[in-house]
C-alpha cells in the first residue's frame, strides 16, 4: 500500500474533473488542463479490487478530492456509525487533498433514502449539522468541506438565509465551503432569487473548492421554469458567466467539472475543463 504521507496536500486553483473509470487510460496519456481529480467516497469503501487499484495509482500522479454523498450531514438522527469508520479507513489511507459533503439529509430511522433532500434553516437544525460536522471531523481528523445545495422549495419554518446559515456552520465548526455555482443558479432560478447576490453576499474567504455541472430544464404546473440539478450535461453559459464573476470576486480557486450521468467520452469532458483555464489563470494573473 502506497504511504499516505507521500500524497498531495492540497488541491490546485486549477480545473479538475470527477473521476470515471472509462477514462482511466485517457487521463493518464493526456490529462491536458485537468490537474486534480474529484471521487465519490461511497464508490471506494471496499477492500480491495481494480477500483482500489486504479485510485491509488492516479493518487501517485493528481491531487484527490474526496465528495461524500452518504452521511446524511443534515439528518434529525445519529451519523451511522458503520459508515463514518469506513470513510474514516478510506480518507486514512488514501489521505486525500480534499474531503467534502452537501448540507442535506437523506436518512430517516433506519431507511436510506436515495437523494440528497433540503432542510429548514433553524437554529435547530443549525445546532444538528454543527454537531454531526463535529463528529466527522473529529473521526477523520481533517477539516471538511460543506456543499450548498440545489434548492426546489422554500420551507415556512426558516428562520435564517442560506448563506448567513452556511457562514454561521462554518465559523462555529471550523469546516470549509464547498461553493457549487451550478446549485445557485438553480436554486436561484427555481424561487426566482438573484444568483449574483447570492455570491456576493458568500463568505469566498472559506471556500476551498468549486463546483460546475450541467442541469436540465423542465417546468412547474403553472408553466414557470423549473431546474433539475442533473449533472447529464455540459454546463450552460449563465452558469459560465456566474462562474466568472464569482473568481473575479474571490480569487482563483480549484474548480471541479462534474458530469455524472450521460457520462461522455473523455475529449469531451476534458473540453469542459478547458473552459475553465482561462478564467482561473486570469485571476491568478
Amino acid at each position: 500500500m502506497l504511504d499516505a504521507t507521500h500524497r498531495f496536500e492540497r488541491l490546485p486553483d486549477a480545473p479538475g474533473v470527477g473521476y470515471k473509470p472509462q477514462h482511466f487510460s485517457d487521463i493518464l496519456e493526456n490529462p491536458g488542463n485537468v490537474a486534480w481529480l474529484e471521487v465519490h467516497a461511497e464508490n471506494y469503501m471496499g477492500d480491495g479490487g481494480r477500483p482500489l487499484a486504479q485510485l491509488r495509482h492516479l493518487s501517485e500522479r493528481f491531487p484527490i478530492s474526496v465528495h461524500g454523498v452518504g452521511l446524511s450531514i443534515g439528518g434529525e438522527g445519529a451519523l451511522d456509525q458503520e459508515h463514518l469508520a469506513r470513510l474514516k479507513h478510506l480518507v486514512g489511507w488514501l489521505n486525500p487533498a480534499s474531503f467534502s459533503e452537501h448540507l442535506a439529509w437523506s436518512t430517516h430511522d433506519a431507511h436510506f433514502l436515495n437523494d440528497l433532500l433540503p432542510l429548514p434553516y433553524t437554529e435547530a437544525t443549525l445546532k444538528t449539522v454543527c454537531d454531526h460536522i463535529d463528529e466527522v471531523q473529529e473521526a477523520i481528523g481533517r477539516q471538511m468541506l460543506l456543499e450548498n445545495p440545489s434548492t426546489y422549495l422554500w420551507f415556512e419554518e426558516t428562520t435564517m438565509q442560506e448563506v448567513d446559515f452556511l457562514n454561521e456552520i462554518a465559523r462555529r465548526t471550523g469546516c470549509g465551503l464547498l461553493l457549487d455555482v451550478n446549485n445557485v443558479f438553480v436554486s436561484a432560478t427555481n424561487p426566482q432569487t438573484d444568483p449574483i447576490s447570492y455570491i456576493d453576499a458568500f463568505p469566498l474567504d472559506k471556500v476551498g473548492e468549486i463546483h460546475l455541472g450541467g442541469h436540465d430544464e423542465d417546468a412547474d404546473e403553472t408553466g414557470a421554469p423549473l431546474l433539475i440539478d442533473s449533472h447529464a450535461r455540459e454546463v450552460v453559459y449563465p452558469v459560465w458567466a456566474l462562474y466568472e464573476h464569482t473568481i473575479q470576486r474571490g480569487g482563483a480557486k480549484p474548480t471541479l467539472i462534474e458530469w455524472d450521468t450521460d457520462v461522455p467520452d473523455w475529449p469531451t469532458l476534458s473540453a469542459e475543463a478547458d473552459r475553465a483555464a482561462p478564467i482561473l489563470a486570469t485571476a491568478l494573473a
